[in-house]
C-alpha cells in the first residue's frame, strides 16, 4: 500500500515538472527568438531542467506502482498545465479548455490501459533501433516541412520523445549485455546513445516551436503523439498487443478519436496565438502620396 501512495505522489510530481516546463516554454514561444538565443537564456534551461525532472520522477513512479497506475497520471499533465498557464496570461481557462482537457485525458487513459506491456526486459536489437531512428526521422522531416505546422510539429514532437524512450530502453539493455542479438561494441552503444540524446533533445526543440501556437492544443497532441508511438514500436517490433484481442482494437479506435474530439475542442477554446510583431512602415514624406506605377 505505501509503495501504491508513494507512485501515486511521484506520478503527480512527476505531471506538475512538465506541466511547469510546458507552461515555460510556451512563454518563451511567444518571444520571436533563434534557437541560439533561445539556448542563452536561463529561463529556457530552467525548463530542460523541469523536464528532466519530470522524466526522472516518473521512471521513479514505474519502480514503485504499475504501469497502468503510473502512465494515466502521467496524462495530468495537460490537465496542470491549463490553470498554470491562464495564471501567467492573466486570464481564466475557458470551459471549452477544460471540456478539451478531460476528453483528451479520457481518451488518452483509455489508449494506456488496452495496451498490454513487452515481456520485461524486452528491447530493439541493434538493426531495428538503426531502422526505427532512420524511418522517424523521415518521418519528422515529413512533418516539419509542411505548412500550416502547429500540431503537426507537436505530433513529432512527441513521436521523436516516444522513439527517445524505446531508444532509452535499448541502451539500457546493451550496457546490461542483454541485447537482442547478442552484445554490441562500445562505438555502437556510444551510436545509440547518441540517437537518444538526439530525439530527446529533437522532441523538446519541436514542442518548443509548436507552443508559439498556443499551449493547450500542442500539449495534448504531445501527450498523445508519444505514448502512440511507443505503442506501435512495441505491437510491430516487441510483441506487446492490445489487451482483450479484437475488442482491445475497439476500444483503442475509440479511445483515439474522444481524444481527437479534446483536440479539437481545445484548439477552439483556446484564444489566438501570440504572433511576431510586424516591422512599422516606413515613413512617408509629407505630400508625397503614392501612386500607381511610380517608384
Amino acid at each position: 500500500m505505501r509503495a501504491t501512495l508513494f507512485a501515486v505522489l511521484l506520478s503527480l510530481a512527476s505531471a506538475a515538472g512538465y506541466a511547469l516546463a510546458a507552461v515555460v516554454q510556451s512563454r518563451l514561444a511567444s518571444t520571436p527568438e533563434g534557437a541560439r538565443a533561445l539556448l542563452a537564456r536561463p529561463l529556457w534551461w530552467w525548463a530542460v531542467g523541469m523536464n528532466a525532472a519530470g522524466a526522472l520522477t516518473h521512471v521513479a513512479a514505474l519502480h514503485y506502482g504499475p504501469l497502468t497506475l503510473v502512465q494515466p497520471l502521467g496524462a495530468l499533465t495537460l490537465v496542470a498545465a491549463l490553470p498554470v498557464g491562464a495564471y501567467y496570461e492573466r486570464r481564466r481557462v475557458a470551459r471549452a479548455e477544460w471540456r478539451g482537457a478531460l476528453w483528451t485525458l479520457g481518451g488518452l487513459v483509455g489508449l494506456v490501459a488496452v495496451v498490454g506491456p513487452a515481456t520485461p526486459g524486452d528491447a530493439l536489437s541493434l538493426p531495428e533501433s538503426l531502422s526505427v531512428a532512420a524511418a522517424t526521422a523521415l518521418l519528422i522531416a515529413a512533418l516539419v516541412h509542411r505548412a500550416g505546422r502547429g500540431l503537426r510539429l507537436a505530433t513529432a514532437s512527441g513521436i521523436a520523445s516516444g522513439v527517445a524512450s524505446a531508444l532509452t530502453q535499448t541502451v539500457t539493455a546493451s550496457l546490461a549485455r542483454e541485447l537482442p542479438g547478442g552484445p554490441v561494441t562500445w562505438w555502437q552503444t556510444a551510436l545509440l546513445a547518441v540517437l537518444v540524446s538526439a530525439f530527446a533533445m529533437g522532441g523538446l526543440l519541436l514542442s518548443q516551436a509548436a507552443f508559439r501556437g498556443g499551449l493547450a492544443a500542442p500539449l495534448a497532441v504531445v501527450n498523445l503523439a508519444n505514448p502512440a508511438a511507443a505503442a506501435v514500436i512495441g505491437v510491430a517490433l516487441l510483441g506487446e498487443t492490445f489487451r482483450a484481442g479484437p475488442a482491445g482494437w475497439l476500444v483503442a479506435a475509440a479511445a483515439a478519436a474522444v481524444a481527437g474530439r479534446g483536440v479539437l475542442l481545445l484548439t477552439a477554446g483556446h484564444p489566438a496565438p501570440v504572433t511576431e510583431p510586424r516591422a512599422p512602415a516606413p515613413p512617408t514624406a509629407p505630400g508625397a502620396a503614392a501612386r500607381p506605377g511610380v517608384p
